[in-house]
């Protein structure tokens, strides 16, 4: 076989591979789908005009107070939650799974806050670590001298069936799987005569 016909069958093995290989990449490169109406789990904000995130609780709404509900402020809710479920939680009181404060759902996920000393219209309040519906303050005489209150604020996917006996843990199992957004704001409370 002379010189020139095995460079031409080299040159046409390189293009036949080169070929090949452009087919192969092509091949590859699929367009990714652009999800839309998808929501955003960081865009949900919960805040308060009462005081700031990781910052003192006023005694108005403690133990030392009247013991009302702080004002709470929703944005970012995804359009497509169908409720929304709200857990106030000590997980510094000396005692096992910490203290629960507050736990509201079926609350309708239109609403853009909660007034100070109110529960939101049509919601159902369950029940707190007292054994009592409602709201209950900040009270922490025992554990460290400075207890942090978690507001969670969670956007699901349906309406829940649940009875006002309903406490923190019977919530969180209801809403496994159906959480499509989740934000949390946090409090500080001492005691004013606590020292130690």
């Amino acid at each position: 076989m002379n010189r020139n016909k095995v460079i031409w069958l080299v040159i046409i093995a390189i293009v036949i591979v080169a070929g090949a290989l452009f087919v192969a990449n092509e091949s590859k490169q699929v367009v990714q789908p652009q999800l839309t109406n998808q929501p955003n789990l960081k865009n949900m904000l919960i805040t308060s005009n009462d005081f700031q995130n990781n910052s003192g609780i006023p005694k108005k709404f403690s133990c030392e107070g009247q013991g009302i509900n702080p004002e709470l402020n929703f944005s970012g809710v995804p359009a497509n939650a169908k409720s929304l479920a709200l857990i106030v939680h000590d997980p510094d009181a000396p005692i096992s799974g910490g203290f629960t404060h507050w736990v509201v759902f079926n609350i309708d996920p239109q609403i853009s806050s909660i007034a100070q000393n109110s529960t939101p219209a049509g919601a159902t309040q369950g029940t707190n670590g007292a054994g009592k519906l409602g709201y209950m303050g900040p009270c922490p005489s025992v554990g460290p001298l400075v207890h942090n209150y978690n507001f969670t604020l969670y956007a699901l996917d349906q309406t829940l069936n649940l009875p006002t006996s309903t406490i923190k843990t019977d919530l969180e199992k209801a809403i496994q799987g159906h959480i499509i957004a989740e934000a949390t704001f946090l409090g500080t409370y001492q005691m004013s005569n606590r020292t130690k």
